[in-house]
């Protein structure tokens, strides 16, 4: 256990006292689930979550009191530990983005858990981009012998199951998660049962969300596409609205199912189970109920004729409006093409699709996000937009790899573009031996 921590960690965390802490002793306390706290004192959101969080991690971990370091290790002459009961073998970790250290130790001063030490800004960010993190604050749990993601969205943990009974609120199929009435938008109800033997959407959205009523315009003809050609498909309204009126409104315009508004508990463990952090979102299931993509918005944008439905993942994405917002959920290898012509892009699809297979397959096989996302820009105003943003030369063929969060990027400009040289690019980029520019 203690190598996956350290490799995750490194060797020392701090409590909110200041102390060091060695990361190995986590496992020797028999910590099972590990906590990812992301977050920054200058959040007001965040100082709310601090103040619940502490609360729940007392109960949970049967603290006395949660205050400054409470169960953050055995103090000098404590002896030998009590083996942890199982509902107590947690641990949290606060990952902040704060830039001010004075801001920061007043912040986790009062944090009964521990905390990454300010110093460790490269660390950080890598969590911040290996888990995807978008908003703040975010917490997800860890198994912490495996590292595979439990629980993409422990807010919603700490309000639903403020006693942790549910411990420790592993993923669950989504078979059971959706079993209940589903209604259709003239009263009728339907078990989801029905929903046997199709693809299925989980369509995120909310009546009060712009952007959200926007989707729900394009994807209601392509529902109609889809159901014309003879596909079994249904999707899944999860209102996020906030009063049913709102909710009743916005699903007259649907053809499809809704979870009730009322049964607010089954919306918050599909909220959990597929780690919502923003709509719209549309996830797209296969018939046994794995996930197929999590990119259901761009799909639909990208294809009105739905043509790729299901819409299995591409290793290469050509870049678009619809899908550009994916360049900020991690680090993102753009290479930019000098025409508008399809079969330039196309070629350059061809080029970096084997290594990008590569990667893919590499964390696929650890149960992990690809720590990269694979783009081709051709010639349009979205891509003069990301040259300008990133202050990036005209040259093309020009091969990048973008971390927006990171404001950092890395660039090889060379006349002739290979295989072997975006492999090496890749590799080096991975094995952090590459000199980041400023964006």
């Amino acid at each position: 256990m203690s190598g996956f921590l350290e490799e995750l960690l490194g060797e020392k965390l701090v409590t909110g006292g200041g102390e060091e802490v060695d990361v190995h002793s986590l496992g020797a306390r028999g910590i099972s689930l590990l906590g990812l706290y992301f977050g920054c004192s200058l959040s007001a959101p965040c100082a709310q979550l601090s103040a619940s969080l502490a609360a729940f991690y007392g109960r949970l971990r049967g603290d006395a009191a949660a205050g400054p370091g409470a169960g953050a290790g055995p103090g000098p002459g404590a002896g030998a530990a009590a083996e942890p009961e199982p509902r107590r073998r947690l641990e949290i970790v606060f990952v902040s983005s704060d830039q001010d250290q004075r801001q920061w130790q007043d912040f986790v001063r009062d944090m009964p858990w521990l905390a990454l030490p300010y110093k460790e800004k490269h660390r950080k960010l890598k969590l911040w981009n290996k888990y995807r993190i978008s908003n703040i604050p975010s917490l997800i749990f860890l198994d912490a012998t495996t590292g595979k993601v439990v629980c993409r969205n422990g807010l919603l943990v700490i309000r639903d199951d403020p006693e942790g009974l549910e411990f420790p609120w592993g993923p669950k199929p989504f078979r059971e998660v959706i079993a209940g009435p589903l209604l259709r938008n003239n009263g009728q109800s339907l078990e989801s049962s029905s929903l046997e033997g199709s693809h299925v959407g989980v369509y995120f959205s909310a009546h009060w969300c712009p952007p959200c009523r926007s989707l729900t315009r394009v994807l209601v003809e392509s529902y109609r596409k889809i159901k014309e050609a003879g596909q079994k498909f249904e999707i899944i309204f999860v209102s996020a609205d906030r009063s049913e009126d709102s909710f009743k409104q916005y699903f007259s315009e649907m053809p499809w199912l809704a979870v009730p508004y009322t049964d607010e508990a089954r919306r918050s463990r599909l909220n959990r189970l597929y780690g919502i952090q923003g709509i719209p979102t549309l996830i797209v299931l296969d018939p046994q109920g794995e996930v197929i993509t999590r990119q259901g918005r761009a799909e639909v944008l990208n294809d009105e004729d739905c043509r790729g439905f299901p819409w299995h993942p591409k290793p290469v994405l050509e870049l678009s409006d619809s899908n550009a917002v994916q360049l900020n959920e991690g680090p993102c290898l753009v290479l930019f093409v000098d025409s508008e012509d399809d079969g330039e892009s196309e070629a350059a699809k061809q080029l970096i699709q084997p290594i990008a297979e590569k990667i893919i397959a590499k964390y696929k096989a650890k149960e992990e996000e690809a720590p990269l996302l694979f783009f081709v820009a051709g010639e349009d105003d979205m891509t003069d937009s990301l040259r300008d943003y990133t202050n990036l030369p005209e040259a093309a063929p020009l091969l990048t790899i973008l971390d927006m969060s990171a404001r950092a990027k890395y660039v090889m400009d060379v006349e002739e573009i290979t295989p072997a040289i975006v492999e090496a690019f890749v590799n080096d980029f991975l094995a952090e031996k590459l000199k980041p520019e400023p964006i």
